[in-house]
């Protein structure tokens, strides 16, 4: 066991006590009393002196173990600062992370290798390498220095060259003399066998066959007396490269080698033949170690005698050798089997092989022979065309609802397909082969309701566990984007795996949403950046303010979670100002080709809430037509914008119960932005209209460039653009960062304009200028065009505040009307107050009296909703009991008839 660096233990020991509880025993050299992550009991333990693993001391019910790379990776990432290369040793940082990273013997490696560094041009980032010189020319070398940061590029090779046909083979290894050589996938999992006195080579990848290796070999021991050695082919315990794995084996078969396979048992984690040896020296006793060893080297070997079975039935007799079991299911070229030994039919099977007297029969070898009695006594029955292989479960905490995750194999030529089970379906076999027939064509399980139970007994148990959310874009809650098959967090790009999931480190993760797709371009290859001068020319400030929003959007959790708020935007105009044409381009930017937003009162209540839920960090268009007509016709109901006060919080979209027997209910907040569409000025309370940046765009004067422009915009796709939304999301830290620190700059602007008063206009205002700033972290914006854009900005929240201080239009023409019909007679006409100070209207009066002077009014309806608003004349008092003014004038010109001088009227202050 190589000896921890002093400042690395010192700090895996307290993150072992503070994470898992582990304490040190007196006397001893030992760490105990921990909680297993995997079975929860407490009886983890690890090394106090050289604390390399933590292990469960329960191990034979779990004995799971884990590498502190595993749960530290921070720790053992940045090899350069924990072991920097000098003059007297330039080969400092390679020695240290082949030591302590790796577990190797320096001394059986000293002269393989040299350190050299690496730089990514379009990353901006370097890191020191580990090299070694290949056979063929050129090298391999592994990035050493927070590889994390170049995603999925942790090692490469020597560009434009390639290591096909030719293996590595460590220097130490003679071909000549070897009798069994192991091949395996990569230049540390051969070290790490070396260690262990087993001869290997490295493939430099599962899809590489080393034919030009294997033909010179063969040619090496070509003498009459020297005999080829056997090929065991261990390479990487995964679906692709065990296709490759029988593949080579056949290759190498019929150039004259004898072949077997070895594959380690991948359980809840993954593992290669470098883990295992760092496994092996965490046990101290060498006795113990090498039964260890020959244990797991046993079980490979075992495992690797399946992959190459070439019968079902062998296979078959290959597993009841190995554990002597009655009855199980297995899979063998995508299909399902149950092997059920039946004792007495196969030794008759077998006493008849051995006395036969056919040919054929008697060149059967034991395990020919054997595999054929089997067959012969129908111990092998297929009892499905497929194989389902439970992969992992998934659970909605909030709904608390659960699936089983499959992914389903066929023999034949058909991709996989992959879907989910519930418990109930996977508990009864009428409802397993129901549920197999729906999600895969021509998938029938034919087996009976107590062997269903006896698979899933054995693929179910200690399933690994992925955290799901219902939405795309940003999860607060784990500090990712998730894009579909696409995924950010920390500024790497990460793509879904073969299981249809993202792994951070420990964390698994995959949205449940599948109503929005998005089409992304990974790369920047054939990125449009000229998108940018395009949409300036069509749209100039405004257009890159709406953009700064789209923008921002993806910011918006992390913003309302720091400064409580995120605006609305309002984008208006009149018919042809292009407003469809913008909308349509930004979404490209996000990867939605042909969208432009919903029209909400085209949607149910519960319809609506769920779109709204659907999205977070993403802008959420509503395009709300006028609905005037709709609202005096006395039909319908005018929008009302002020159920959507609360998201500009974040807040809740809506209470609904949770099927369960409590009184559970499911709550989900507002993730995502507004956005308000339409050719009407939107018409709402100060509360919503504070809340609002609004863009109004006019019918431009059409020129031939500008014509052109917005020709380009319309005919960009979205893979020429939609890099852009990748972009902004990998620089998520450093916008944040400017963010912060511009919003105070501007703020404190925008209070410098007296002419402002409303706080919330201030701040929204600041927020989006400080988004335009950080925009020019993702696009070229000049000096000019920034410019131009924040004394726009400024401008928009100037007339923001006359807005505000404006009354509804609706709500000015009653004024107006008013003031007409008032000044029609010689006395008081509509208002009823004695009062000099005071306005009292009794409102179906007025509009009586509107209707016989032929004066436009809204109904009456919205008028009570709209004079509650009023700015001109602020309402005291709605339905108040008046001494009219006007009946009084009214009984004093007619005497004979007087009427009731009290009245019910609104009452504002003059």
């Amino acid at each position: 066991m190589k000896s921890m660096d002093r400042e690395i233990r010192a700090e895996v020991l307290r993150r072992l006590e503070s994470d898992y509880g582990l304490r040190p025993v007196t006397g001893t050299h030992y760490l105990r009393k921990g909680e297993c992550p995997a079975c929860g009991k407490r009886e983890l333990y690890a090394r106090q002196d050289e604390p390399w693993f933590i292990k469960c001391g329960r191990e034979s019910k779990c004995g799971q173990m884990w590498h502190v790379k595993e749960l530290f990776e921070d720790l053992f990432d940045d090899w350069s600062k924990r072991a920097p290369a000098t003059e007297q040793d330039p080969l400092a940082t390679a020695r240290s992370y082949l030591t302590f990273a790796r577990g190797f013997d320096l001394s059986l490696i000293n002269g393989w290798f040299t350190q050299e560094n690496y730089w990514d041009r379009d990353l901006s980032i370097g890191s020191a390498t580990v090299r070694f010189a290949l056979e063929k020319g050129g090298y391999w070398e592994r990035l050493i220095d927070r590889p994390h940061r170049f995603g999925k590029k942790k090692a490469r090779f020597a560009p434009g060259q390639s290591p096909r046909g030719y293996w590595w083979c460590p220097p130490c290894v003679d071909l000549l003399a070897v009798d069994e050589l192991w091949i395996v996938e990569g230049i540390f999992d051969a070290i790490a066998l070396l260690h262990h006195g087993i001869a290997a080579v490295a493939a430099m990848g599962s899809g590489y066959y080393p034919e030009e290796s294997l033909k010179a070999l063969r040619t090496l021991r070509a003498e009459p007396d020297s005999k080829l050695p056997k090929l065991v082919w261990a390479l990487d315990n995964e679906p692709g490269a065990h296709r490759f794995t029988r593949k080579h084996a056949k290759l190498a078969r019929e150039l004259g080698f004898h072949c077997e396979a070895a594959q380690i048992p991948q359980r809840e984690r993954k593992h290669d033949w470098n883990d295992l040896h760092q496994r092996w020296q965490f046990i101290e006793d060498a006795e113990k170690r090498t039964e260890q060893i020959e244990r797991d080297l046993k079980e490979a070997r075992h495992h690797g005698a399946l992959l190459l079975a070439e019968s079902a039935e062998e296979k078959g007799v290959l597993m009841y050798q190995w554990r002597e079991r009655h009855e199980f299911h297995f899979g063998f070229d995508s299909r399902l089997y149950w092997f059920k030994l039946d004792l007495e039919r196969f030794n008759k099977a077998l006493q008849a092989l051995e006395e036969s007297d056919e040919a054929e029969d008697r060149a059967l070898t034991d395990r020919q022979m054997r595999a054929k009695a089997l067959r012969q006594a129908g111990a092998v029955v297929e009892i499905a065309n497929c194989y389902p292989q439970a992969l992992y479960f998934q659970r909605n905490e909030v709904t608390d609802e659960s699936w089983y995750y499959f992914r389903i194999d066929f023999p034949h030529d058909a991709p996989s397909v992959r879907n989910t089970f519930t418990g109930g379906q996977v508990a009864a076999a009428s409802e397993f082969k129901k549920r197999l027939l729906g999600m895969a064509a021509g998938a029938v399980f034919t087996g009976t309701g107590s062997q269903l139970d006896r698979i899933m007994k054995e693929q179910l148990y200690a399933l690994k566990t992925v955290e799901t959310i219902d939405f795309i874009g940003y999860s607060k809650n784990h500090g990712a984007y998730v894009f579909g098959d696409l995924a950010v967090r920390g500024g790497i790009v990460e793509k879904a795996n073969d299981e249809d999931y993202f792994e951070f480190g420990k964390l698994r993760l995959k949205t449940l949403q599948k109503s929005i797709r998005l089409e992304l371009a990974l790369s920047d290859e054939g990125y449009r950046s000229e998108w940018l001068d395009w949409l300036w020319t069509c749209f100039g400030a405004k257009g890159v303010i709406a953009l700064a929003f789209w923008f921002g959007s993806l910011f918006a959790e992390q913003i309302r979670a720091e400064f409580q708020s995120f605006p609305f935007l309002e984008v208006t105009g009149e018919a042809g100002a292009g407003k469809s044409t913008l909308l349509m381009f930004l979404w490209k930017l996000f990867g939605r080709p042909d969208e432009e937003g919903k029209d909400p009162s085209k949607m149910s209540k519960a319809g609506l809430r769920r779109w709204l839920a659907q999205v977070s960090g993403m802008p959420l268009v509503m395009l709300e037509a006028d609905r005037s007509d709709v609202a005096g016709s006395g039909h319908g109901k005018a929008f009302d914008w002020d159920e959507f006060k609360p998201m500009f919080n974040g807040g809740s979209l809506g209470v609904t119960g949770v099927k369960t027997a409590g009184n559970e209910t499911h709550e989900p907040p507002f993730r995502g932005t507004l956005v308000m569409s339409q050719n009407a000025a939107v018409q709402a309370s100060e509360a919503i209209m504070t809340r609002i940046v609004k863009l109004h765009f006019v019918r431009p004067e059409v020129t031939s460039t500008s014509r052109a422009a917005a020709d380009n915009l319309n005919h960009l796709s979205t893979k020429d653009v939609s890099h852009f939304l990748l972009m902004a999301a990998k620089k998520e830290a450093a916008v944040l960062e400017l963010f912060r620190e511009r919003v105070k700059v501007h703020e404190t602007t925008l209070r410098g304009l007296q002419q402002i008063r409303v706080e919330r206009i201030i701040k929204n205002h600041a927020q989006m200028m400080a988004l335009v700033d950080a925009l020019r972290l993702i696009v070229p914006l000049t000096d000019h065009q920034l410019a131009s854009v924040q004394q726009t900005l400024m401008g928009m929240a100037l007339e923001r505040q006359a807005a505000i201080n404006a009354d509804h239009p609706q709500v000015a023409e009653f004024w107006e009307v008013y003031e007409y019909l008032e000044s029609l007679g010689d006395g008081p006409m509509v208002n009823h107050s004695k009062k000099d100070e005071l306005i009292a209207i009794n409102l179906n009066e007025f509009c009586e009296r509107a209707a016989e002077h032929r004066q436009k009014l809204a109904d009456v309806n919205t008028l009570r909703d709209l004079l509650r608003e009023s700015r001109r004349h602020k309402l005291i008092e709605a339905n108040k009991s008046v001494d009219s003014a006007v009946r009084a004038h009214w009984n004093l010109k007619n005497p004979l008839s007087p009427r009731c001088t009290t009245v019910k009227c609104w009452v504002f202050k003059k």
